[in-house]
């Protein structure tokens, strides 16, 4: 039986950088929570593959920050770039999934706050796995496209909350690199016996000719010996 952890006592930080866009102090001012997205610890199969990954959702982590009207979002990120990422000053600016990784940075996996409840979970489904949607790769009216990832990594996501009226309202931290797996390339795989040389070959034959040349020796020995 598996209980997510909740978070109902998370340390909250307040930082009110200076206006940007026209926006004043008070809704410049965006709420840190010392919460660190990972990886799931549930025994899935492909928790970590070549283009996705599964987080644990974010229950109970923004409940004393944002109201039911409020939205969470998953921040992707290149491990490198996560001092270029730029909060999206509304809903309508988000950093597009098609862009990536030109631009090393999108947002995807946007939903209600009152999706990601406090109560245990029994029975419900408590991960989210980035990269799965495949539809959507290359349609640019779905910018929030929660596409496959293009390569290995590392990677660093955080989650954000907006406000539909005022934007940005709080996040977490950013979570460890998360690297995925890397696919072998198939010229490179090693597929022996099949792929045998022709010297490889020829002694194969011999050897079996010589097998069975003394086999009818030891047959005919036993014959005229009898």
């Amino acid at each position: 039986m598996y209980c997510p952890k909740l978070h109902p006592q998370a340390k909250l930080h307040l930082l009110i950088p200076a206006p940007t866009h026209g926006l004043s102090p008070r809704l410049s001012a965006v709420i840190t929570i010392d919460y660190v997205p990972e990886i799931t610890l549930l025994a899935l199969e492909g928790k970590n593959t070549s283009s996705t990954f599964v987080l644990e959702q974010p229950r109970c982590v923004f409940n004393d920050t944002v109201s039911d009207i409020d939205e969470i979002w998953l921040v992707v990120s290149l491990s490198n770039a996560i001092s270029r990422f730029t909060r999206p000053t509304s809903l309508q600016s988000l950093p597009a999934f098609q862009q990536f990784p030109e631009n090393p940075n999108y947002m995807t996996l946007g939903t209600s706050s009152l999706n990601y409840p406090c109560d245990n979970g029994l029975g419900q489904i408590t991960v989210l796995r980035v990269g799965n949607e495949t539809g959507c790769v290359f349609d640019t009216s779905r910018p929030d496209c929660n596409g496959p990832l293009p390569g290995p990594g590392p990677y660093r996501v955080k989650f954000l909350a907006m406000s539909p009226a005022t934007g940005p309202k709080a996040e977490t931290q950013w979570s460890a690199p998360i690297t995925l797996k890397t696919v072998k390339d198939p010229a490179r795989i090693d597929t022996w016996p099949r792929r045998r040389s022709a010297g490889m070959i020829v002694i194969t034959t011999i050897l079996s000719i010589l097998l069975a040349i003394l086999l009818a020796c030891f047959i005919a020995a036993l014959v005229y010996g009898w």
